[in-house]
């Protein structure tokens, strides 16, 4: 039976090799591993082979009376099944011991928001740099963030654009959400701005034949790809300070909380935000008065 270093090393490969995991991941998942195994030897398990389910249970309680999180506990009952489902696969072990395993499931958290006055510092940063570059990509980035915190739109939404969704009359994009439910969003001036400047000054610069009618597009020349705008979003807003890391998602949620923030009503923001259930928009009304709460600690004498 091969010890616990050699399947360890053969696991690292398989995440590498055919999951393709990011090493940031891959060195989490080993994390779990490890420490999993140095439960079993405190327990005087030899061998991979006699762990048990339960095992892996008092591993996981172990974690949570140290302090664990639920969502860091939920993490490593995903990570543990997945190593012993592949562990039984290879042979390393004769049943998959954690097939069965529940995993805890995380307290619902509130979404990372930025305050107003951040968004407007990150979009205009970017527009500076893209003045500064003045490169066809540094103009498209430009034109991408301003429409997501504008639209409050999915990433994958703004992926599939194209330019027939466009309509500069009412100033509104059409786009294609969840379950292929088409719904058309409002944009203000500076996202209409920002979009003109992307289609007259830069677009044709990244356009091939292989464009088509894509809006947004990559450095090839094709549809720009969810990735690439993660990518993006993560570059402008990493540049603010005390903001903790932010992608696409923040500036959804950030669209959303101040347009309640505004006097929206929530009916409004759902249809915006394209929510089947008006209970998914109402964890932004949670949000601002999480927000309305601090503020009132950190500036009320009495508070």
């Amino acid at each position: 039976m091969a010890n616990f270093e050699v399947i360890r090393d053969e696991y690292a490969r398989y995440l590498t090799a055919e999951k393709a995991l990011s090493a940031h991941t891959v060195r989490a998942y080993l994390g779990d591993v490890d420490s999993f195994t140095e439960h079993l030897g405190r327990n005087c398990v030899d061998t991979l082979e006699d762990a048990t389910l339960a095992h892996i249970r008092s591993w996981l309680a172990t974690q949570q009376v140290r302090g664990g999180a639920r969502t860091t506990l939920s993490r490593r009952a995903v990570a543990i099944r997945l190593f012993t489902k592949w562990a039984a696969k290879k042979g390393y072990i004769s049943i998959d011991i954690g097939a069965t395993l529940a995993t805890p499931k995380p307290h619902r958290t509130l979404p990372g928001v930025l305050t107003q006055s951040d968004a407007v510092t990150a979009i205009d940063s970017m527009a500076t740099r893209a003045t500064e570059f003045d490169t066809p990509v540094a103009i498209r980035d430009v034109a991408i963030v301003e429409l997501l915190y504008a639209t409050g739109a999915r990433v994958s939404e703004i992926c599939g654009l194209d330019f027939e969704d466009l309509d500069f009359n009412r100033n509104t994009i059409r786009v294609l959400g969840k379950g292929n439910k088409e719904r058309m969003i409002p944009m203000g001036a500076p996202s209409v701005k920002a979009l003109n400047t992307y289609i007259n000054d830069a677009r044709a610069l990244l356009a091939n034949e292989k464009s088509e009618r894509a809006l947004f597009l990559g450095a090839r020349g094709k549809r720009i790809d969810q990735r690439a705008i993660r990518t993006i979003v993560y570059e402008a807003l990493s540049a603010l300070e005390g903001v903790e890391r932010m992608g696409p998602h923040a500036l959804r949620h950030s669209a959303a909380t101040h347009l309640l923030e505004g006097g929206a009503d929530l009916r409004t923001v759902q249809e915006i935000l394209g929510h089947a259930s008006l209970a998914t928009t109402q964890i932004y009304t949670h949000v601002s008065t999480e927000r309305l709460r601090q503020a009132f600690k950190q500036a009320h004498p009495r508070a």
